[in-house]
């Protein structure tokens, strides 16, 4: 088995966060580590987490998540915060940019995905910006137009 305790060989758990490509504009991502317990690793390789209303701060020269959501193990004995904030790795300069970004008026810190690499926790982190109404509007045309077309084309080819 490659990959992932439990489940099919070479697959392993991905947990996306699908409203920050639609609320935020995308400008640079990260991949970055996170220090976790060990019983939230194994609530991670099940998939029991929530990234939904997670954002990153930078405070005293490390990064934080907060609001990431991972519900407790079944078989721990650790009662750990589900909510708590989980520091994320990251190289000092990398720190100092994502500071220097987050500085500029509107940008924010955003996890876009968790996943598995190599055995340990990685978090796919966004600069991003947050997007008006109307940008979102034309995203879900764009994406009505390309849905039409696809039709189109499927259609021509039956």
């Amino acid at each position: 088995m490659a990959a992932g305790a439990g489940g099919t060989p070479g697959r392993t758990p991905t947990i996306n966060n699908r409203r920050a490509r639609y609320n935020y504009l995308v400008l640079d991502t990260y991949e970055c580590g996170i220090m976790l317990a060990g019983s939230e690793v194994k609530s991670l390789r099940e998939s029991r987490a929530s990234l939904q209303d997670a954002y990153a701060r930078v405070s005293d020269g490390e990064v934080w998540i907060h609001g990431m959501h991972v519900a407790p193990y079944a078989f721990s004995r650790d009662d750990l915060d589900p909510i708590r904030p989980r520091k994320l790795l990251l190289h000092r300069r990398q720190i100092a940019e994502l500071e220097r970004a987050t500085m500029e008026k509107g940008m924010t810190l955003v996890p876009l995905r968790l996943y598995f690499k190599d055995g340990r926790v990685k978090v796919e982190l966004a600069v991003a910006r947050g997007k008006r109404t109307y940008d979102k509007r034309h995203a879900i045309a764009e994406r009505d137009a390309q849905r039409d077309v696809d039709r189109a084309l499927k259609g021509q080819r039956d």
